[in-house]
This record gives structure tokens, sequence and C-alpha cells, in this order.
């Protein structure tokens, strides 16, 4: 399991570049996307594709060539496989089939997303992508009391109405953060609270990949009573 670079191809490490050179096979989310990259290492390979259309039609394929004593690498479009991307299958069989599975550290865009929303990075839940139909407002509604920070990934096009939806749920004054393109030239974060954040979008379609980071209820009642004097603040004695 390869990460690799969400935006910048700098952020690569030196071991994703060795085993991807020294593996026998490589299986790509898409293999045009892959293949630039390989191109810009200078990396070639016999590869092909692994996707959600066709995951389940060609993982024991996959299985079988590495039984067959094979190493085999695999990546996505971008970031580390199988975290809102292709890859659970294929580790859970290859599990099954007692085959080692090594995942190398490297770039995801959440983490960053995390650290410079200016939220409390000690406790978080990723939800990756929200159901775009069934199940989302239940999903919300169950997100409304979670105490800490959320981080979701969404479509540029849908940003505007989940900060509305956001806005609707948490409450206006809870505070998020919209981080689009990170690690690329037009990388930008946008803080604010959701209701500022929802006013902003709603007019416009931000361009790139998209992370919402939002702030979590624990936190938000802790500014609410602050701000109200029930709570003392930082540095601060409670008596």
């Amino acid at each position: 399991m390869v990460p690799t670079p969400v935006g910048n191809l700098e952020d690569i490490t030196l071991r994703a570049v060795r085993v991807l050179g020294e593996c026998d096979y490589i299986v790509a989310e898409d293999t045009r996307t892959s293949g630039n990259l390989l191109r810009h290492l200078n990396i070639s390979k016999p590869m092909s594709s692994y996707h959600k259309f066709n995951e389940h039609g060609v993982v024991e394929q996959i299985v079988q060539r590495i039984l067959g004593g094979q190493t085999v690498a695999l990546i996505s479009d971008a970031g580390t496989p199988a975290i809102s991307d292709p890859g659970y299958l294929l580790v859970s069989h290859a599990i099954a089939a007692g085959i080692e599975v090594e995942t190398l550290p490297g770039p995801t865009a959440f983490v960053p997303a995390l650290v410079d929303s200016g939220l409390p990075c000690d406790r978080f839940v990723f939800e990756g992508f929200l159901p775009q139909k069934k199940g989302r407002q239940t999903r919300l509604q169950q997100l409304v009391t979670e105490p800490r920070t959320m981080i979701f990934y969404e479509s540029p096009h849908r940003a505007g109405k989940t900060l509305a939806q956001f806005a609707e749920m948490f409450g206006e004054e809870r505070r998020g953060a919209l981080c689009r393109e990170i690690s690329k030239k037009f990388e930008e974060t946008v803080r604010g609270t959701l209701g500022e954040l929802a006013a902003l979008y709603a007019g416009k379609e931000p361009k790139g990949e998209i992370v919402l980071v939002v702030e979590g209820a624990r936190e938000a009642s802790k500014k609410s009573r602050r701000e109200a004097g029930d709570e003392p603040g930082e540095g601060e004695q409670a008596f």
C-alpha cells in the first residue's frame, strides 16, 4: 500500500519511490493518472486498474498474482489507498489468503486540513464522504452531538449545499474550515462559523479537492459558555 502525493509531487517519500521501483507489478486506481506520476519518477512497471467499479471482479486475480510470487504495489490517484479510495477489499482478501500487507506512511489530505483548520486536533473523527442521498440526514443527525472535531471530504459542486446543511444541523455559530487544493499551487484554507462559510459559498463553487473540518459539539458548547461568562476562559481560574 503506497501513498502518493495529493498535490505537490515532491511530497512522495523516498521509500515509496524505492518500493514502486522494486515491485513486480503496480495496481492503480486510474492507470492514466498514475502513469503520469510513474513517468515523473522514471519508473516503468506492468500496471492494471483497480477501482470501485471493478474491484470485486479483479481482487482475486491480484491475490493470485501475489500468491504466485509477485510483489504488488497498490496506489490510488492521490493519498493513501483505502482512505476514501479503493483498497480495503484487497487488503481484507490478502489477509484472508495469508499474504503479508505492508502500508507505507505518507500523504493524505485530511491530516494537513485538520491541523490548518485551527480546530482541536487531539481528538477527531474522519467521516470521509457523506451519503449523497439515502442516509445523509440520519448521519448528520447522529453527528450533532459528536464532541470531537469532524473531518469530511466533499466535491466542489456540493460544498456550498453541504455547508448550508452543516449550518442548519450543527448551528450557524459552530466553527469550521474549508480547505482546498492541499499541497497544490492555489492551496487555501477559509475559516469561520458555519453560517459565514455557508453564506460565502452559497453563490460560488470552490475549485479543487475539498476537505471540510467542523468543530465538535463539546468545544462549541465550551466556547458558548465562555462567551456568556458561565465558564472561565484560558488562563482564568474557576472557584
